[in-house]
């Protein structure tokens, strides 16, 4: 009885040169990326180390003075507590209103067949083709005759703030649901109907639940457009109290011989902890609600 060996190819190693042009470059490039986007972040907090009150800071983290912190957390001319709660409010209020209504009007377009319903999806496409910056002295002159009609929602309120901020996000935000919307197959609509549901409950108890991805999403970033947002924020508040972290943060920069680079830096690095956390608590959703609207299924 004879034994048949099995013989196995030899399995050949690639050279380091052929390696490089295959693979290597993307490697180098890969770090090349990721050192020019996290660079701006290690210098603001090796700034914010440092006890110095400027930025020239060329060593990075040469410094480990945690002062600034503290100094800022306690300052009775800077409540910069005061203007996180602020930014906060404002940001967490405008981004459950927008994404309710935005879900209401996306579900009337994806849904419902009315007149003027194509011409609203082309206008929606054509108000965010303008830059939000254009209305800058409408919306100033709108909240200040506000003030003299309905002083709740007038100038130096944070009621009208949330109304700008409303109109800026709320096209936006129809759009992008509307396109996920659509891949919610209809057939799921009519068998509801068949079984007796309401638009109301089809939507409350069916549709809300499918499209979580996007409601995320559309949440985070009405958030963060909201929570960063500087030019409209200074011009609706004139008192430190009602400031925001973005417009607080500036008073630090007022005086041009006395800047404190360090303080900035401290203040900067403790406002994004809320949108650091608020990314990671929506991470799994964030690719699904960005690409989920993109092909009709």
């Amino acid at each position: 009885m004879t034994t048949v060996q099995a013989h196995h190819p030899k399995v050949r190693r690639r050279s380091a040169g052929r390696w490089f042009m295959q693979v290597g470059w993307k490697h180098i490039l890969a770090l090349v990326v990721i050192a020019y986007a996290t660079f701006p972040l290690v210098y603001i907090v090796s700034t914010s180390l440092t006890n110095m009150g400027g930025i020239e800071n060329f060593t990075l983290f040469g410094q480990f003075y945690t002062k600034n912190y503290s100094d800022l957390l306690t300052s009775p001319d800077y409540p910069f507590l005061k203007w996180m709660k602020n930014t906060i409010t404002l940001a967490g209020f405008t981004a459950i209103i927008s994404v309710f209504i935005s879900a209401l009007a996306a579900f009337a377009f994806s849904r419902l067949r009315f007149k003027g319903r194509r011409p609203g999806l082309l206008a929606l496409i054509l108000i965010q083709m303008f830059p939000s910056i254009l209305g800058l002295t409408a919306v100033y002159g709108i909240l200040s005759k506000l003030t003299d009609i309905v002083p709740i929602i007038g100038l130096g309120t944070k009621a009208g703030l949330i109304l700008v901020y409303l109109g800026g996000s709320l096209g936006g935000g129809t759009y992008l649901m509307y396109g996920f919307f659509n891949t919610i197959p209809k057939e799921l609509d009519e068998a509801a109907k068949i079984d007796g549901a309401t638009h109301t409950q089809i939507y409350f108890k069916i549709i809300l639940r499918l499209v979580a991805p996007v409601l995320s999403v559309m949440a985070l970033l009405s958030f963060i457009g909201t929570f960063g947002d500087y030019v409209l924020a200074s011009i609706v508040f004139n008192t430190t109290d009602q400031y925001t972290v973005a417009v607080g943060l500036n008073l630090l920069l007022a005086d041009p011989w006395s800047k404190n680079w360090a303080m900035f830096a401290a203040g900067a690095v403790m406002s994004s902890l809320p949108i650091v956390i608020l990314f990671v608590s929506l991470q799994k959703y964030i690719t699904n609600g960005l690409t989920g609207g993109a092909v009709k299924g």
